[in-house]
Formats: structure tokens, C-alpha cells, sequence
């Protein structure tokens, strides 16, 4: 397939696991983000704990301190070679082009990419849940934190917790409906309305491929589902893609 002008990239976990960001890790029934905090040592804390707006309202000072421990380790990581491949085809692809990630760290745009939306927000930045303000904030936020725009204490984590509405869906949608080619990278293919996506850019007449490191719940859907490490598949397609336009 040649004729590609817009292109939609879903990015997930995997695209920064290499990078040391903790993925999500499902014991039992049971889903756990497990990562190091600032000190070294390894932290384990049940999603439910840490990211729904229950936990926030019954345990501000563990939900802020998880965040914060997850906003310092950022410091120590790095984009990759897929976060670098992908600020490569922003650069250089001349027709439209939207990265849709649902990570939470800043590793794309340290990476260069500039087309890209947040859809589940940003770890390096802050949430007033009174007037709705957002600010860029690269420290720790204790729960009480004084909102700059309205002055309540209201600063909280600019992330989207499980049963919050996704940032920019409308752009999104809007993306996806317009796209000749949808691409899912490092994503389980297991929570909406991200693992929806690829049902509505068919739907729309795109080709659709997914790069995983193992077949996802979704992979069914997809036109070609490649298989292997995210630092090597995504270098490899975009370069395909831009020496000959061909996905």
C-alpha cells in the first residue's frame, strides 16, 4: 500500500518499558504498578489504590506520594530507540500525522516528537479539580497544594484515573476518522476507548497494523499484527514508511 497520506500512532506501555517506566503487572485477578522509588527500593501498590477518583478522595497522601515517587523517577530514564523513531517521522513526514499516547511521561517529547496528544495526561504536570487549571509541575504536589489560577487547595495529579474521560477525544476521533493508516505500538489492546480505535479507523477505510511484542486482545482486528521488541519494530517500520510510503 502506497497511498498514505494521514497516519494515526497509538502508543502504550511498551513503547517506554525499555526505558525502565513500570508497566502494569497482573497477579491473580489483581493489577499492580510495581516500580522503584527515588531510594531504590521496589514498590508494589494495587491500581485501585492508586488510580481511581475513590482513592484520591480516601487516601489523598498515598495517591500524591505514588505520583510523586513516579514523577522523580523520571529523571532517571531515558527516550529509547521507538520514542526516537517516532520523533523521526514527526519530522519528516509531510502529511498529517497524530501520536496518540496513552503513557504518562514526557519520554516523546523529549524524544522530539511535537504531533502528539496526552490522553490519559502527564506526570510533569498539575490538575486544579476546582477551577479546572492546568500547570506544568516537574516537583513533588502534597495533597492541599494552592491552585496559581484560583487559589484552592485543590492541585491534584494531571492524570486521567480509571472512570475519568481521556483528554482530546474529540480530536482523537476526529484523527482516527481522517487516517489511511492507524498504527497501535506496545498497547494491550485491553482498555477503552484507546483499544476501540482500531474498529473505528477500519470502519473509516484505513489500513491498520499493530507492532506488539506479543499478540494483544485486539490483534484480531488488525490488517497485520507484527511481533518483537518495540526499540526494534518501530525504527524498522518508520523507516520503511519513509523511504517508499509503504506501511
Amino acid at each position: 500500500m502506497t497511498d498514505i497520506r494521514n497516519i494515526v500512532v497509538l502508543t502504550g506501555a511498551g513503547v517506554s518499558a525499555k526505558s525502565g517506566i513500570p508497566t502494569f503487572r497482573t497477579h491473580g485477578a489483581v493489577s499492580y504498578w510495581e516500580y522503584d522509588n527515588p531510594e531504590g527500593v521496589r514498590q508494589r501498590h494495587r491500581v485501585e489504590d492508586v488510580c481511581t477518583p475513590e482513592a484520591l478522595a480516601g487516601d489523598p497522601v498515598l495517591v500524591h506520594r505514588f505520583y510523586d515517587a513516579r514523577r522523580a523517577a523520571l529523571a532517571g530514564v531515558e527516550p529509547n530507540a521507538a520514542h526516537l523513531a517516532l520523533a523521526r517521522l514527526d519530522a519528516e513526514w509531510p502529511g498529517e500525522l497524530l501520536i496518540v499516547t496513552q503513557n504518562v511521561d514526557d519520554l516523546h517529547e523529549r524524544a522530539g516528537a511535537r504531533r502528539l496528544v496526552h490522553m490519559h495526561g502527564e506526570l510533569r504536570s498539575a490538575l486544579c479539580a476546582a477551577c479546572g487549571a492546568r500547570r506544568p509541575h516537574a516537583g513533588d504536589l502534597p495533597p492541599g497544594s494552592v491552585c496559581p489560577a484560583c487559589g484552592a487547595s485543590a492541585l491534584r495529579p494531571d492524570i486521567v484515573f480509571f472512570g475519568e474521560m481521556p483528554y482530546r477525544m474529540a480530536r482523537i476521533e476526529a484523527a482516527v476518522a481522517e487516517a489511511d493508516l492507524f498504527v497501535s505500538i506496545g498497547t494491550s489492546g485491553a482498555v477503552y476507548p484507546a483499544a476501540g480505535f482500531v474498529q473505528m479507523a477500519a470502519h473509516c477505510g484505513a489500513a491498520t497494523l499493530e507492532l506488539n511484542l506479543e499478540r494483544s486482545a485486539g490483534s484480531s482486528s488488525f490488517d497485520e499484527t507484527r511481533l518483537g521488541l518495540a526499540g526494534v519494530l518501530v525504527p524498522a517500520w518508520v523507516e520503511g514508511i519513509l523511504s517508499v510510503r509503504s506501511w
